[in-house]
């Protein structure tokens, strides 16, 4: 896609999730990275649900803004995801309620923040860690993030999320759809979860397995 077009998707996919209850406020923040190696990021303090595609950031590879309005705060945390994951195109930070609920619950495990419940979690989410508490755009988030991708890389059980506690996910994907699908599923899985007062039982080896063997699935 060219800029404009990113820049459109961009505010379609923000919207979309402010008007579900995904985000709200203005929490949460967009990136897409584009073919020259900068990418588009939303600004500080911007409201998903209202975003102007002419303010939306645009920033360098090396962290340099080229326009728009000041970039997120969380920007050190994208870049190093790109970084890291060099398959993804776009990242996605919101502060899901059900997800931050879990947080302030209990999550499931620190690698695995809710258990593989349901066949759709497992095909189209995977393993989410927790990363512990730090204050909103800690530098050092973006080195845990991209110590986690790496670690997952190397045990060939490539993530495509973590949890950052307290806050929110961030989410990442080769599409803003396709990022924002995996938020969608994670956020309702936790939802599920919960909804079960955290007792529904985790899918068998045999049954995971099978998903492996017949979608591809990254568990």
């Amino acid at each position: 896609m060219q800029h404009p077009e990113v820049r459109e998707e961009i505010c379609r996919i923000g919207a979309s999730l402010y008007a579900r209850g995904y985000v709200h406020a203005s929490a949460g923040n967009i990136s897409v990275k584009l073919d020259d190696g900068s990418f588009l990021i939303t600004p500080t303090d911007a409201c998903l649900g209202n975003l102007i595609a002419s303010e939306l950031a645009h920033v360098t590879a090396d962290g340099v803004q080229l326009s728009g309005a000041r970039a997120s705060k969380t920007l050190v945390l994208h870049r190093s995801i790109y970084a890291a994951a060099p398959q993804a195109r776009c990242v996605i930070h919101t502060h899901a309620t059900h997800l931050v609920s879990l947080t302030l619950q209990g999550v499931w495990r620190n690698s695995d923040i809710v258990p593989p419940i349901t066949p759709y979690y497992v095909m189209k989410v995977g393993h989410i860690p927790l990363v512990a508490y730090q204050r909103p755009g800690a530098p050092s988030v973006a080195t845990e993030v991209a110590r986690l991708i790496h670690d997952s890389t190397a045990q060939a059980t490539t993530i495509r999320g973590v949890m950052l506690d307290r806050l929110g996910p961030v989410v990442w994907h080769q599409s803003p759809a396709e990022a924002s699908a995996v938020l969608e599923e994670l956020e309702e899985t936790a939802k599920l979860w919960l909804m079960s007062d955290r007792q529904a039982t985790a899918l068998s080896d045999t049954q995971i397995q099978e998903l492996r063997e017949t979608f591809g699935a990254l568990w």
